[in-house]
């Protein structure tokens, strides 16, 4: 029998392209899982082949475990046990001894088919792992092998299968049995059954990588796509930089008659390609992300990381896009959160807001309405930064001397203190529930600076509006929208 071991061995690891060694281990396991029917359930049975001659010992195996650890007769011996019969090992080790060996026939090739093909499997997916881990994210052909409800399988070829799931897909396109494919490998995905091949059509790395297919300079790295941003199927735009000044970005991705882009528009389904030119500048990327809409100014907000985008009233509808998508595309591009409006409703917004800070420094420091304005075209923003910016900048404002400026400094320091003094005041009566203090992205802090307004629960948080947690220092948009959010997930659930 030891011959047809080795014929065995040879002709799987032949058929499967899996190592030798992995066969052997198999069929020691089975012949080990054979063998072991004789004993006791929980006995240890190991079994070695020689891998040049074929032959074969099986071994009974016991655990040296201390007196008190001591609990599986069938596989364990204690400490005192291997003193007395002078065994030599200590607590850890293992003692074994020969037994009867299986014979390796019809019975025992039964018992070790399982476990061969299993092993055999485990190969062929850690070789699989090893071939494509360094493929990830980049673009893979193959043909639809077949078709389920949830995924496409996909034959990579070289006995390697991927799954393209249906949400991977671009939308109203399909694919039937034996078409060629070509997708984004995106991931490497562990599960019970083991490493699976993940591909994906809709990822916005999907478009990179076809146009560093079909454009020679990006593969070149004499352009580079800075960012990319996706509706699949529907439009998507692209940011690109170019590393060599002699060379048009846009127009090397365009191509000949607009050959390159087609191309990439045609493998996604039809879907539009914007092609945009990437700027340092965040306004500048912007400007060129809503393409083909008209900017007519834009004002930045540093700490909620937003731009709000003034367009001519007649040039609104192309800025937003058709359901929002050209704002959303250029927003996802540049990273920023874009509030796109008339360029009438843009100027209310800033003399609203203007007209604000006029009435903080009026009251604040006790001066008219026409040095606060003066103030407020300076770029002055707040108490803190009349208080606290040098005093140089300060009397390099046309009319400004130094006892104007220490005045205005003295009486923001001033305002300032005594602002401190009412919110601690409010602080020491508020007392926050249990609730609102446990709750997700609340700190102690907030909760009693919402409880000092009158927001005691989670409860009362989730009748709030946005605007009205505005009100509260420090609070930005986005924070107040997600903290309303998390109060409310309460009443989604009860809703289900």
């Amino acid at each position: 029998m030891s011959k047809e071991i080795l014929l065995v061995v040879e002709a799987v690891s032949n058929e499967k392209d899996v190592p030798k060694q992995v066969i052997f281990e198999a069929v020691e396991i089975a012949l080990a899982s054979a063998a072991k029917r004789r004993f006791e359930e929980d006995a240890l049975i190991r079994v070695s082949i020689d891998q040049r001659t074929g032959d074969y010992k099986t071994y009974r195996q016991w655990n040296i475990v201390a007196d008190e650890d001591y609990s599986n007769p069938a596989s364990e011996l204690t400490i005192d046990d291997s003193e007395e019969q002078n065994l030599g090992i200590d607590i850890g080790g293992i003692y074994e001894e020969e037994v009867e060996s299986e014979i390796f026939g019809r019975i025992a090739a039964q018992t070790a088919k399982q476990v061969i093909v299993q092993k055999v499997r485990e190969a062929e997916r850690a070789k699989m792992v090893a071939l494509y881990t360094e493929k990830v994210g980049k673009l893979v052909h193959g043909q639809v092998k077949k078709v389920t409800r949830d995924s496409l399988i996909i034959d990579l070829g070289e006995n390697a299968e991927a799954s393209l799931p249906k949400d991977q897909l671009i939308s109203r396109e399909s694919f039937r049995m034996n078409d060629r494919i070509r997708a984004l490998l995106l991931e490497i995905r562990e599960d019970s059954r083991g490493a699976q091949l993940i591909l994906s059509r809709n990822a916005p790395a999907f478009m990179i990588e076809l146009f560093r297919l079909e454009v020679p300079e990006i593969a070149e790295e004499v352009i580079e796509i800075r960012s990319a941003s996706r509706d699949p199927g529907l439009r998507a735009k692209i940011a690109v930089k170019t590393n060599d000044r002699r060379i048009d970005p846009i127009g090397a991705c365009v191509g000949m008659r607009g050959a390159r882009v087609q191309a990439v528009s045609n493998e996604m389904n039809g879907e539009r390609v914007d092609i945009v030119l990437w700027d340092d500048n965040p306004a500048q990327l912007v400007i060129n992300a809503m393409a083909p809409a008209e900017v007519d100014s834009i004002v930045i907000d540093e700490d909620a990381h937003s731009m709000d985008v003034a367009v001519k009233s007649d040039n609104l509808a192309q800025a937003i896009g058709r359901n929002g998508q050209n704002v959303r595309l250029a927003s996802t591009l540049t990273g920023w959160s874009l509030n796109v409006m008339t360029s009438e409703d843009a100027e209310a917004k800033q003399q609203e807001e203007s007209q604000k800070l006029i009435d903080v420094f009026v009251s604040g420091l006790d001066i008219d309405d026409d040095l606060a304005i003066q103030m407020v075209d300076e770029g002055f923003t707040s108490l803190e930064e009349v208080a606290y910016i040098p005093m140089e900048e300060m009397l390099d404002i046309d009319g400004f001397d130094e006892d104007l400026v220490n005045e205005l400094r003295s009486r923001a320091k001033e305002a300032l203190l005594n602002k401190a003094l009412q919110a601690e005041e409010q602080l020491d009566g508020a007392k926050p529930a249990a609730d609102l203090l446990a709750m997700e992205g609340m700190d102690n802090h907030l909760a009693l600076v919402l409880a000092s307004i009158g927001v005691i629960t989670m409860e009362d948080l989730a009748e709030q509006s946005v605007d009205e947690l505005l009100d509260v220092e420090g609070m930005t948009e986005t924070r107040a929208a997600s903290l309303i959010l998390t109060a409310r997930a309460p009443w989604f659930a009860e809703s289900e």
